[in-house]
Formats: structure tokens, sequence, C-alpha cells
């Protein structure tokens, strides 16, 4: 196998694995390296959702106001470690500096833009790899229990309507038409139209691994470890001690992406949002779309593995131990949106890599031009990976971006 290649990915998640398919069509010699298993990280345990209407960062006046609660509640969809926040106070200022109403607002516009881009990014690699029948058209619904609730969300989905998101406001007896076997308090709903989610997210990326590896692309199960850039290419180190040779890298870790030397990631400030999942394996058939639960933080998805119950969010250490607490929330959500629930037959942690302002870094390296990142792309990785990939193939082929895609890049730190 050669060591010579036009570019070298690290991470085979969703934006990974796009981002090698894009550059394969673009004629580039690629090799994608990852110690584990293809879409087994990150990728792996979302809601599923394709979820083109999530503009609304997690970055909201609210969180100002009830930081005293997220410090100290453990009932909370959102939690923060105390330790952890003291440790990382100019990330929390950073992120509270962005919860002010005219940084959300603009936040809304820039992930509104890439949102809308996102078909064009996802839907020829679906085509390419064969994988239309992971995919189910159907309508997402969002349900608040609290008239409360919904009118403290009522800014937001006009900040929602301002981008173009297609949504019908349902009353509790519509929802209740749609979802006979919800049985928690419902006051409202949304239907978010023409909507779609995902069957099964790591056997989408498994299929676009299949496609990448029978058109002449390397998968290399080793952590890339670190890389110094020249003037005419990248030296990539691989955490085994073997050498590659590159035109390009392409930083597409998530969470981890810290981790590889040299690639200008050290110093930008990539934190991490613990999520988490139960999955109940005989439920599927209790739901046929998508429900978010306002109040409650997370969305049940009816998926091939069964009924998976995600979110909620945690702002902790990456290696921290896993919180029992936040699964247990989500088990005790989950029986009182469906009733008693066997199980779960899975519970699942995992990272999702999030900047300060909730917006993705995509764009080249503050170190070098012959080192690009994509990563940070927090809640909506899975639907973001496609034109995450796009855009990082033609800057692999000198192809000029959007002039608004300046404000995802790494610059933007300073």
């Amino acid at each position: 196998m050669s060591n010579q290649y036009d570019v070298v990915i690290a991470g085979a998640g969703i934006v990974g694995m796009s981002t090698a398919l894009w550059a394969q069509t673009k004629g580039l010699r690629v090799a994608i390296c990852d110690p584990n298993p293809a879409g087994s990280g990150t990728t792996f345990g979302p809601a599923c959702t394709i979820a083109t209407y999530a503009c609304l960062p997690i970055n909201s006046p609210s969180v100002v106001k009830s930081l005293p609660t997220l410090l100290m509640s453990k009932d909370s969809p959102l939690i923060v470690n105390y330790w952890h926040a003291i440790k990382n106070w100019r990330w929390m200022l950073s992120f509270l500096a962005n919860c002010r109403q005219s940084r959300v607002e603009k936040i809304t516009a820039q992930l509104g833009d890439l949102l809308r881009q996102a078909d064009a990014g996802l839907d020829p690699l679906i085509a390419m790899v064969g994988a239309e029948d992971l995919f189910v058209a159907e309508d997402c619904l969002y349900v608040w229990s609290t008239r409360a609730g919904f009118e403290a969300a009522l800014g937001g989905n006009a900040l929602r309507e301002q981008q173009g998101v297609s949504m019908q406001e349902v009353s509790a007896e519509e929802v209740r038409a749609l979802e006979p076997a919800l049985k928690m308090p419902i006051y409202r709903g949304l239907r978010f139209k023409g909507t779609r989610f995902v069957l099964h997210p790591q056997k989408l990326v498994e299929r676009m691994q299949t496609y990448f590896t029978q058109n002449g692309g390397a998968v290399i199960t080793s952590a890339v470890s670190n890389v110094t850039p020249s003037a005419s290419g990248v030296d990539v180190v691989l955490a085994d001690g073997t050498s590659l040779s590159a035109g390009h890298f392409v930083v597409a870790a998530g969470a981890h992406s810290k981790s590889i030397k040299g690639a200008g990631v050290e110093a930008l400030p990539l934190g991490v949002e613990r999520g988490y999942h139960v999955t109940f394996t005989e439920q599927r058939q209790k739901l046929t779309r998508p429900v978010g639960w306002a109040e409650a933080g997370f969305y049940a998805t009816p998926m091939e593995l069964g009924l998976r119950f995600a979110g909620t969010v945690e702002l902790d250490d990456l290696d921290a131990p896993q919180n029992p607490d936040r699964l247990a929330y989500l088990r005790r959500r989950a029986a009182e949106m469906l009733g008693p629930l066997d199980g779960p037959s899975e519970e699942w942690l995992g990272f999702r890599p999030t900047m300060p302002d909730a917006l993705p870094v995509i764009g080249r390296s503050q170190t070098s031009d012959r080192i690009i990142h994509a990563f940070g792309h927090q809640h909506i990785g899975l639907t973001l990976g496609g034109i995450t990939g796009r855009m990082v193939s033609d800057l692999l082929t000198d192809q000029p971006l959007a002039p608004e895609a300046a404000g995802f890049s790494a610059r933007r730190f300073g």
C-alpha cells in the first residue's frame, strides 16, 4: 500500500467519510484514518433526524438566567459540572457571551444558511452508495407539555420562520391523532414539514466506507498522532508509528480533534457536549416518526435498532465517567412519555464536538493552508456531514467557497 496520498483524513464518522467521498469525486487519492469502525463513534448515537430545521443554537438568554440551577440540578435536560465549569472558565464565559440575543440571532442566521444547503451535500452521497432504504420521509414532531414552555419558545420559533423553516403549529388533539401512544401532557406541537430520519446512521457510514474502498480509497485503522505541514504538503504520523505523506490533511475527528498535534486545533476552544441515549428494542412500533419533547430535552425515534430516546446536554470533561443520573433521567422521562417500557436494551454516551458559539469549524487551519478543519458540528453533524464534506472537497481543489463560509473558519477565534 502506498503511503502517499492527495489527502489524509482523520476521523471515519459522517463528516470524515462524507469528505472522503466528495474528495474522490474530484479524482483525489484519499486515505482515511480511524482506529475504530466507521460510524461507531458519535455518529452512531444521535436522535437520527436530518434536522434541517435545527438553526437555533443551544446558546440562549434563558441559559444565563438558569445557570445556578444548571450547575446544581440533576433533573434538567442541560446540566453543567461545577468543577468542569471552573477549569474551563474561558470557554464558559465565551459560551455565555454568545447567549446574548444579538449573538443568538446572528448564529441562527449562519446555521440557517448552512442547513439550507444540507440536502445538496447529503443527497448525492445517499444515491451514490445506495442508502435510500435507510431513510424515512416523515415530518418530525416537536411537542410542548406546558403553555409556559411553548410561549417561551415563541421567539426561537420566529427565528426559525425567518430562516425559511417549513413548520406547522398543531393542537394537542392533532398531536395525539398523529401519535396516539403519547402519554405525557400535551399543550401544543410543531410539525417540521418535509423532514426525514435515518433508521441506522452507522449503516449509512459503513455503506459509504464500502463504496469508498471499492473505488480505491484507503482505510487505515490507526489514529493520527501528529502532523507537520510544509509548503508542498503534510507529513502525517500515526499512533502506530507509520508515516504518511499527503498534499493536504483534514481534521474530522470530532471532539477528539485536539489530540492531533500540529493541526492547529490545540489553541481552539473546542469543547464537548456529552449526550446520552437509551434504546428499547421491542418498542419501535409505538411511534411513526421522531418526536421531540421540548421540556424534557430529548427525541424519541423509531429506528432499526428499536425505539431510541436520545438527547440532553452534559457539559463535563471528555474523559469523565458515564453519568448514571443522565441515563436514569432518560429512562424516567421515557416512561412519562409513553408509559412503562421494558428494558432498555442499550445505554450509550457520546461526545458532541462543540464550539462556544455553536458553529462548526470548516476551513483552513491558522497554522497552514495544507490543513483543513471539519469539526464542531454539535447536535447536527449527521445533518451537516454531507455539505461539510462538499465544502472541504472544494477547498482541497482550490475552488472558492461562498463569502459567508468565512464565518465558519477557525480564524474567527483570532
